[in-house]
């Protein structure tokens, strides 16, 4: 039987939040497969994600709130079994899409177990452990999103919009560690955030996401498609209005830099770049 502390501690949910890559790189995909594109859907939300999440968790055994959960609960052995579990199924339905796509799918479970394992402990590393997710969670997903969707398989996948995925990822990643500084410390890890500090968080992410929309214009516009870049910015202006609100109480009181805040910054972010990548997708392809 599967405990409840296996299925809060794999955090389904939380692959919401990893998914707008996934859209951005379907609506540039050309020529879509549609069983292809549900099956890599289903490998890196259903798989990969959650058992990348539980791996991170059976490592860290948080005791304070982590993404997506307040009071998260010790893991078990089980924990362990269900991500190898989840990461074997997914290098096995990989095979079905392609070698490339498989090797990557390969590739990110390993760059995964580094990031959390504490012999090797990736994520200690400020500069290092935030390289790992930003190259992995994003412009190696966009390139394996296209070239495993695509009814080509393509090779050719543009690197501004892998440089743009990156950015995007890279933006945030920080706003979801602010909370955590003291936690991470006594833990032996200190976070791109921690180094940083509140404020230096929010100027990071504010440069960085500027970066990602700048990556974007530039790619759309070599597409010929610099007005879909502006009818974005609509869906995008929540996000802005969120940051900068929160940015002014955290630079007056930093103990706003807590779980609650983050947690809406996470929710806001995601719901509306999703919803902006969803329509990008749905207006290229429909």
């Amino acid at each position: 039987m599967i405990s409840s502390s296996t299925i809060q501690l794999l955090r389904f949910h939380f692959s919401f939040f990893l998914m707008p890559v996934f859209w951005f790189s379907l609506s540039q995909t050309a020529k879509i497969i549609p069983a292809d594109a549900i099956l890599i859907f289903l490998i890196l939300h259903l798989l990969v994600y959650p058992a990348s999440n539980g791996y991170n968790s059976y490592m860290d055994r948080d005791t304070g709130s982590i993404g997506g959960i307040k009071n998260p609960k010790q893991p078990t052995k089980q924990l362990f079994y269900a991500t190898v579990l989840l990461d074997l199924t997914a290098v096995l339905a990989s095979a079905f899409i392609s070698w490339y796509f498989l090797t990557g799918i390969i590739a990110f479970i390993a760059a995964s177990r580094a990031y959390s394992y504490r012999g090797i402990r990736l994520k200690k590393y400020p500069v290092i452990g935030y390289l790992t997710v930003v190259i992995f969670q994003g412009g190696l997903l966009f390139f394996l999103v296209m070239h495993g969707a695509s009814a080509s398989k393509t090779l050719e996948v543009p690197f501004i919009g892998m440089v743009a995925a990156s950015l995007l990822v890279g933006g945030f990643y920080p706003l979801t560690q602010i909370y955590q500084h003291m936690e991470d410390k006594k833990d032996g890890v200190t976070t791109l955030s921690y180094l940083l500090g509140y404020r230096g968080t929010f100027v990071f992410t504010a440069i960085v996401y500027a970066l990602a929309m700048a990556a974007l214009g530039i790619y759309l516009a070599l597409n010929l498609e610099l007005n879909y870049f502006f009818t974005i910015q609509i869906f995008l202006l929540p996000i802005l209005v969120y940051f900068f609100n929160w940015f002014y109480k955290v630079y007056h009181n930093p103990m706003e830099a807590d779980f609650k805040n983050a947690m809406r910054m996470n929710i806001i972010a995601s719901v509306f770049t999703n919803a902006a990548f969803i329509f990008l997708f749905l207006i290229e392809k429909y």
